[in-house]
């Protein structure tokens, strides 16, 4: 059952304006519940059952939201940082509003999909490690990786703290002086793709994101830009995180 919420709440959580600015265009008449004017800013109403239109726009209610980037270089993945651009600051006002977060984080200089949502819910099943759900990422790395290293990976790297991560699948694309790998691992800890190859003897030189669970990098997306998921890579996402 839906619990009923103030329509000035509502409208202000979806970006209409202040809690103050709602309450003047409710007074002045702008605001239409079920066809009728209201004038009672402090009316509790169901955001999914009622029609609630502002300034003769219908307002399309949704408690969540969730995005997917394609994230550049150059950008902190945090709601806030005194010194550098955030992933924030690429999204419109209206998503603004809802008060997103990223979903874990990208490394300033590391690209691709990184995803965004204020459902605190799923963030932490799709972040848990108990949960299990796979983040696959593009490397490119200075030296050779042959064979040998699939196995290392699969049975977990030691890191230069001494911490042992899980198992995690390699994928070599093509082994050269520059080598090219796809890395699957189910953890997030800190920079730990480049730690972990690090602790082999080799550099990082390129990191992309392609994949969190069942959701893919949108490749027409360029960086920076950005859409809502659809309803159905919603569904898969939540239940992805469900399995495990």
């Amino acid at each position: 059952m839906v619990k009923k919420e103030r329509l000035d709440k509502i409208l202000s959580n979806m970006g209409y304006g202040s809690r103050k600015e709602i309450k003047q265009y409710i007074k002045e008449g702008r605001v239409v519940v079920n066809d009728e004017v209201i004038k009672n800013n402090s009316i509790k109403v169901d955001p999914y059952e009622d029609e609630i239109s502002i300034n003769g726009e219908v307002v399309e209610y949704k408690k969540y939201i969730y995005l997917i980037m394609n994230k550049p270089k150059g950008v902190i993945s945090s709601t806030r940082d005194p010194f550098s651009s955030t992933v924030l600051d690429l999204l419109d006002e209206e998503y603004l509003s809802f008060e997103p977060h990223p979903v874990g984080r990208l490394d300033k200089d590391t690209e691709g999909l990184l995803l965004f949502t204020n459902d605190g819910k799923l963030t932490h099943r799709l972040l848990s490690p108990k949960k299990g759900v796979n983040k696959k990422y593009y490397v490119e790395i200075d030296g050779y990786v042959d064979n040998r290293y699939i196995d290392s990976f699969k049975e977990g790297i030691v890191l230069d703290d001494g911490y042992k991560t899980m198992p995690s699948k390699l994928e070599i694309i093509e082994s050269n002086y520059i080598s090219k790998v796809h890395l699957t691992i189910m953890e997030g800890k800190f920079h730990q793709v480049k730690r972990m190859f690090q602790s082999i003897g080799m550099e990082v030189l390129y990191l992309k994101r392609i994949s969190m669970g069942t959701i893919k990098l949108d490749e027409n997306l360029l960086p920076g830009e950005y859409r809502e998921l659809t309803t159905e890579e919603v569904e898969e996402l939540k239940n992805n995180s469900k399995k495990y």
